[in-house]
């Protein structure tokens, strides 16, 4: 007997814990992007705008309906979980991460866009309520609701799938968000265009 004491042998990192240690990672980058979809969801729910009767079909109430259909069908589709389970396979684990992660990362690219838009229309009722002060449009507002229906126009024109991507990454890097596996636009793209 030896009176050496022996120190426990400490198991070198292998494949298979770094694989479930990204796949946490992944988790959790999963977790982050559904919960920045919710945050963006909800606040598109939560716009209010009444137009009158003869307001009803003023270029930006259309947009804010427009987005506001969209992002509910945006959450009436179906999560595309397809794949086999992983069965505590680590390599299954993670294809089927990957798969939900585009399917999550393509739902908050496209509620960001949406955001976006329904920004650019809220801005433009702003505006024009302080340019109408409660009152009916006349003559002398036109000049100014003209130029605010432009502005709205190029701020909608300016909500392409770069700005959005990079909206979004900045966002994430500015947080320190684990970014590694994020797909990109083309990726997202490539995979809708698929039929995801």
């Amino acid at each position: 007997m030896s009176l050496v004491p022996t120190l426990p042998t400490i198991p070198e990192p292998t494949t298979l814990t770094c694989i479930a240690s990204v796949n946490e990672a992944r988790a959790m980058r999963i977790a982050e992007i559904l919960s920045d979809f919710r945050h963006l969801q909800h606040a598109i729910a939560n716009i209010r705008a009444n137009p009158s009767a003869e307001e009803y079909y003023e270029e930006g109430y259309c947009v804010l309906r427009q987005c506001a259909a969209e992002a509910q069908a945006l959450l009436n589709q179906p999560f595309d979980c397809q794949g086999p389970e992983p069965d505590g396979d680590g390599e299954q684990e993670k294809a089927q991460l990957q798969r939900v992660m585009l399917d999550a990362s393509i739902r908050r690219f496209k509620i960001q866009q949406i955001y976006l838009k329904a920004s650019a229309a809220l801005r433009w009722l702003t505006s024009r309520n302080a340019i109408l002060g409660g009152n009916r449009p006349q003559p002398i507002h036109t000049p100014a609701l003209q130029q605010i229906a432009n502005t709205m126009r190029a701020e909608l024109a300016s909500v392409t799938p770069a700005r959005v991507e990079l909206a979004l990454r900045s966002q994430d890097s500015i947080q320190g968000k684990w970014l590694a596996e994020d797909p990109t636009w083309s990726t997202m793209e490539q995979s809708i265009r698929t039929g995801r």
